[in-house]
C-alpha cells in the first residue's frame, strides 16, 4: 500500500479593516525578487507569469497603502523597507514554528497510517531539531516514523520512560560542558544503551553577508555596536555557546542581545538576515540557507541512542540501514558543514568521545 504523508506549514492571512484578504503567495515572490533583483526572473522562479507577478505587487501595494517593491528602469527590482520587513518577518515565523508543525504532522501521519491499516514498522524518535534530522521523513519511506522534536535532555528522558525507541542529542568535539555532561551521564546507561552514530556538523558565528563589522571571534561579540541573537536556554547549542564564552572568560552581560533568543538555527539566521542582529551562533547550513557569512568555531557529533534490546527490532535495523545508505549520505552532503562518514555505526556509551570526561 502506498505510504501517505502530509506536511504542515504555517501561513499568514492579512485582513484589513474592511475584511479584505490577500493571497500569501506574495512571500514567495518577495523572496525571489530579493535574490534575483529582477521581476521577470523572480516571477519565473516563483512559478507565475510576469503579468501575475506585476498584478500581485500592485494589489499588495494597494492593500498596505505603500509599495513593497521598487521597480526602476535599468536597475531592476528591489524591496522597499516594508517589503524587506515582511519577507524577513515571514521567514522568522516559519523558522520558529517549524519544529512544532513537524511534530504535529508526524502525529497526524502516524494516525493516517493506522487508518490505512499499513503494517510497515513504527519507529518513535525524539530528537533535538536539526537539518539532518529533518531529512529523515524524506528517506524513511517504508517506516511509520513518529518524529518528535524536543530538547536533548527531554529526548533522553523520553527514552528512559519508553516514550520513544530512539533519542537524538549532540555533543561538541573536544569541548566539555560539565553541567550538561553530568545530566547526560544521569540519563545514559552504559550497560543497556547503545549509540548509533548519525552526523557531525560545524557550529559557529553567523554574520551578515560580507561580514561588514569584521566579526571573527567570540570576543568580538562584546564590541560596542555589535548586536547578538541567542538560542533558548534548554537547547544544546545554547549550552555549547555558554561554555565557549565561559572558557574564554567572556561575561554574558557584556554581549548586547545575550538575553534575546530564538528557538531554531534557521530562526537565528533569519533574525540576522533581517538586520535585527549582527551575529548569532548556530550551524553553518543555517547561515548558508539565508545567505550569511559563517565563522566556524567548533564541530559537534549528533548521535542517536537506543536500548540494546531494540537493536533487534525490525524498525531500528531498517532505520540504521537507511542512514548508512549512499542515498542518505548524498542528501547530507548538500548541507553546508555536515558530514556523515560514520552514520549508522554502532558504539557503546563508553566509546562516545568525551562522555566519561568531567
Amino acid at each position: 500500500m502506498t505510504t501517505k504523508r502530509i506536511q504542515i506549514d504555517p501561513a499568514w492571512v492579512f485582513r484589513d479593516e474592511a475584511g479584505n484578504t490577500l493571497d500569501p503567495q506574495l512571500f514567495r515572490l518577495l523572496a525571489e525578487i530579493h535574490q534575483f533583483k529582477k521581476l521577470t526572473s523572480a516571477a519565473k522562479a516563483a512559478g507565475i507569469s510576469y503579468r501575475h507577478g506585476w498584478n500581485l505587487l500592485n494589489k499588495w501595494a494597494d492593500f498596505f497603502g505603500t509599495e513593497l517593491v521598487r521597480l526602476e528602469k535599468g536597475r531592476g527590482a528591489t524591496l522597499t523597507p516594508l517589503g524587506e520587513k515582511l519577507l524577513w518577518a515571514e521567514q522568522r515565523v516559519m523558522a520558529r514554528f517549524q519544529p512544532q508543525m513537524a511534530n504535529l504532522a508526524s502525529e497526524l501521519n502516524v494516525e493516517i497510517q493506522k487508518a490505512l491499516v499499513n503494517l510497515t514498522p513504527l519507529l518513535r524518535i525524539q530528537a533535538s531539531h536539526g537539518y539532518a534530522v529533518a531529512l529523515l521523513p524524506q528517506v524513511c519511506i517504508n517506516l511509520q516514523l513518529d518524529l518528535q522534536y524536543s530538547s536533548p535532555l527531554e529526548a533522553l528522558a523520553a527514552l528512559n520512560r519508553d516514550a520513544c525507541d530512539i533519542a537524538g542529542f549532540h555533543m561538541p568535539t573536544g569541548i566539555v560542558i560539565p553541567q550538561l555532561l553530568e545530566r547526560y551521564q544521569q540519563l545514559l546507561k552504559p550497560r543497556s544503551h547503545k549509540v548509533i552514530r548519525f552526523i557531525s556538523r560545524q557550529q559557529g558565528l553567523m554574520v551578515a553577508k560580507n561580514n561588514p563589522l569584521q566579526i571573527e571571534t567570540l570576543s568580538d561579540l562584546t564590541r560596542s555596536g555589535v548586536r547578538f541573537i541567542n538560542r533558548q536556554e534548554d537547547s544544546g547549542t545554547r549550552a555549547l555557546f555558554d561554555q565557549l564564552i565561559c572558557n574564554e572568560g567572556i561575561a554574558a552581560a557584556n554581549i548586547d542581545g545575550y538575553s534575546n533568543r530564538e528557538f531554531t538555527h534557521s530562526a537565528v539566521a533569519a533574525y540576522v538576515a533581517s538586520d535585527m542582529a549582527d551575529a548569532g551562533f548556530g550551524v553553518e547550513q543555517a547561515a548558508h540557507q539565508f545567505g550569511l557569512g559563517f565563522i566556524p568555531i567548533c564541530s559537534e557529533d549528533y548521535v542517536f541512542v537506543c536500548h540494546q534490546k531494540n537493536l533487534k527490532k525490525a524498525a531500528v535495523n531498517q532505520f540504521i540501514d537507511i542512514i548508512k545508505s549512499e542515498a542518505f549520505k548524498q542528501k547530507v552532503q548538500t548541507l553546508a558543514g555536515y558530514r556523515s562518514e560514520l552514520s549508522g555505526t554502532i558504539e557503546t556509551i563508553e566509546e562516545l568521545s568525551g562522555f566519561m570526561t568531567l
